[in-house]
């Protein structure tokens, strides 16, 4: 079990660790996917819900970036000014 801490969190520390905010992203593809499809379709519903959740992935995804990489660069900075 230690190992698997260990792992988890040499993944976390390490640049790859960023993976987060793909996971937003993935979500905002597919409300644009869904966008069009309704849009295609003439569907107001499916065009309403893609558009939907195509602005909540893009909004969660700056969030997501500016929490995973902004803000662990912005700490080491303030780190190195002390």
């Amino acid at each position: 079990m230690t190992q698997l801490i260990k792992a988890i969190q040499r993944i976390r520390d390490d640049e790859q660790g960023h993976v987060i905010v793909g996971v937003p992203s993935l979500v905002a593809a597919i409300g644009a996917v869904a966008l069009g499809i309704g849009a295609a379709a003439d569907s107001d519903v499916t065009a309403i819900a893609g558009g939907a959740v195509l602005g909540l992935g893009v909004f969660v995804t700056g969030l997501a970036r500016h929490r995973a990489i902004d803000y662990e660069v912005f700490a080491r900075l303030d780190k190195l000014e002390k």
